[in-house]
């Protein structure tokens, strides 16, 4: 990011207060054009949302896939398309992620991209990540603001403030670059058609993460004894047939006091769980065999498919959602290729014969690519 070091935005931004940087990215141009963004709103593999305001003051909410004939005429003021994890759906899109690697990729959620008419926004709201918002072709005023707390108007079909006071009012051209910390106020209004960014990094509560992280713990569970109530049911059950048994709650209860996973568990089981591909994510396994693929890679290395998510804990490697077993889950070269997602034909050369056969089996599935071909 151009305009701010990393280390000083961590410092005295990330998580505390919003930050301006004019031209973050100099002479930045949007990676879609209008047409292409509009043509994935129209594949029903892609989350869409199309946003109008009326005149009333009502708002308008409605979901993809759209057709062309679908959308509003483009001189139609008010109205906003947007579509969801494009990163997903384009290399260059990204490659943009690549500027903001400063933060952890377990905290990434996707890029969303935005078209609007003129006068087009979702109108004043709060977001539960953070969230950088990349202008990539013409303007949006930007209204911003503390929000301690938030009250949402009745009868819409989203989550706008009730009397939002903003303390900053700001314009973006392209290239310019606004951060929000979470729950800050927002309201984004495009000056002409325009087009933004949304880089979103999440931020989830700690009963959404645990509430999913138990799923995932109670999954490597070993077999346990069977409930049996053999000598305690007496004839006084027959008059209470329905009465939850004392007997089964006491069961229940002392299992689940013996679920005490440590640290690593934690990792592992939280690793699975944020490179879970999303819903939308599919991968296109490769039409080369292993062989050629084995000969591609050694001439020209790998990377990662761009829907690929891979992260590494103390004693755990990760990628979409699956834990490697040992040794592979201490490999540094698969370490490497999580922080750099790609390696180079000398690293697969000096890989091992596990290693190796590991990388084969994801350029197989379409997790991984050899560098001379085309990637998915």
């Amino acid at each position: 990011m151009a305009g701010i070091a990393p280390e000083r935005f961590l410092q005295h931004h990330w998580q505390r207060k919003p930050l301006l940087v004019r031209q973050a990215i100099p002479g930045f141009k949007p990676l879609l054009s209008r047409a292409e963004l509009f043509d994935l709103a129209c594949d029903d593999a892609v989350e869409s949302r199309l946003i109008r305001r009326q005149a009333s003051g009502q708002w308008d909410l409605r979901h993809g896939p759209f057709s062309r004939r679908n959308l509003p005429v483009l001189r139609q003021p008010d109205w906003t398309l947007l579509v969801q994890g494009v990163d997903a759906l384009d290399d260059a899109v990204a490659e943009l992620l690549a500027r903001f690697r400063f933060i952890p990729d377990a905290r990434l959620d996707d890029v969303m991209i935005s078209w609007a008419s003129d006068g087009g926004g979702v109108g004043p709201h709060t977001d539960a990540y953070d969230v950088f918002l990349l202008q990539a072709e013409g303007r949006r005023r930007w209204r911003i603001g503390p929000v301690r707390k938030p009250r949402f108007e009745p009868d819409q079909p989203l989550k706008l403030l009730v009397d939002f006071t903003p303390d900053t009012d700001c314009l973006l051209d392209p290239g310019d670059l606004l951060y929000l910390p979470p729950g800050w106020g927002h309201d984004g209004i495009a000056v002409g058609p325009c087009m933004t960014y949304s880089i979103g990094f999440r931020a989830p509560p700690a009963d959404e993460l645990l509430r999913q992280l138990l799923w995932k713990l109670a999954d490597d569970l070993k077999p346990g004894p069977r409930y049996s109530d053999r000598g305690q049911i007496d004839a006084l059950a027959a008059r209470t047939p329905a009465r939850l048994p004392g007997a089964m709650v006491d069961f229940l209860q002392a299992a689940f006091a013996q679920l005490k996973p440590g640290k690593r568990e934690f990792e592992a089981a939280l690793g699975e769980l944020l490179t879970e591909p999303k819903q939308q994510v599919w991968f296109d396994p490769s039409r080369q065999s292993a062989a050629q693929l084995a000969r591609a890679c050694r001439r020209g290395g790998l990377r990662l498919d761009r829907c690929s998510r891979m992260l590494y804990a103390s004693t755990s490697v990760l990628i979409n959602g699956e834990r490697l077993a040992w040794p592979l889950a201490r490999s540094s070269l698969l370490r490497r290729l999580a922080d750099r997602r790609q390696l180079s034909s000398q690293e697969w050369k000096n890989a091992t014969a596990p290693e190796r056969a590991v990388l084969l089996q994801w350029c197989e599935q379409g997790w991984a690519h050899p560098l001379t071909l085309a990637a998915h």
